[in-house]
């Protein structure tokens, strides 16, 4: 189910269209026996309605298994076939974009020395810089490691290997060989007869074509808001603290910061105001 946006807005006509869609397929609340009940008015509704969007939308998106090896608590997140990019953050601040049919398993804390997390698919990283905590990805051919850096790996099968990176600086080792190398940003190392071969890399879609849907589930305002403003250039969305733990479940499809500002409050109930290129987003009156 899709929500029309006239220039970049969610139109009135597509509220009230949803709202006699899921009337209908019974997935709003008992009506009152208001007089204008035919027409969406209040906010409260259309949180509902996004909630339900939301519901129908992650039931095929994602798989989150929690699962115990040895004394630590261990996550696995995968994302499923022909979903959005899926969206989250690590406990030291990283940020994983999944794509479709992939899996991540990661500690609920990392270990005092080094992060380390498994990866089967393709993946976008953005790692938060921590010397004296190493970040290591384990994949099926080769160990990753990274300080600080933005790159994409893809490791589908143990016939397929490459990362790019987009800035900083990764060290890829082969686990058959031993064979490593660096790899800079703007270069590409590929798996090719058993040996890492670096080249150029081609241009960015290979990073932007993570952020074209995205979907986060129940994750805390205030890393959704940084990972906005970490893709948006020019228009930042700010929030008070005390809003910063609340929980969302969204999914946005290539919009605006206004418009992501949009869905945000209307699924929280919170209210936003512009002012040149900062969004204000903040409680709503009760």
């Amino acid at each position: 189910m899709t929500l029309k946006v006239k220039n970049d807005r969610v139109t009135d006509d597509a509220w009230n269209a949803l709202y006699k869609r899921f009337e209908e397929d019974g997935l709003l609340p008992a009506a009152d026996n208001s007089p204008k009940r035919g027409v969406l008015h209040s906010t409260g509704m259309k949180w509902a309605m996004i909630a339900a969007v939301a519901c129908i939308c992650i039931i095929s998106a994602l798989v989150i298994r929690n699962m115990n090896t040895g004394s630590q608590k261990m996550h696995i997140l995968h994302n499923e076939e022909n979903a959005p990019t899926l969206v989250t953050t690590l406990e030291d601040g990283s940020v994983v974009y999944l794509d479709q049919q992939t899996s991540i398993e990661y500690p609920v804390h990392f270990e005092k020395d080094r992060r380390r997390v498994s990866l089967q698919g393709d993946a976008f990283f953005e790692i938060s810089k921590n010397r004296e905590r190493p970040f290591f990805i384990e994949t099926e051919n080769a160990r990753i490691e990274v300080l600080g850096t933005a790159f994409n790996v893809v490791s589908k099968d143990k016939d397929s290997f490459s990362l790019s990176v987009k800035h900083g600086e990764v060290k890829v080792t082969l686990r058959q060989s031993g064979q490593s190398t660096h790899v800079k940003a703007g270069e590409t190392v590929l798996l090719e007869s058993d040996n890492l071969q670096k080249t150029i890399s081609s241009g960015n879609e290979k990073f932007n074509r993570y952020l074209k849907q995205i979907h986060f589930k129940d994750e805390r305002l205030a890393d959704v808001i940084r990972i906005i403003n970490m893709n948006s250039e020019s228009t930042k969305l700010s929030i008070s603290p005390r809003l910063g733990d609340r929980l969302l479940t969204v999914t946005f499809s290539d919009n605006t910061p206004a418009t992501m500002a949009e869905l945000i409050c209307l699924a929280l109930n919170l209210k936003y105001t512009q002012s040149e290129n900062v969004i204000t987003i903040e409680e709503g009156k009760n």
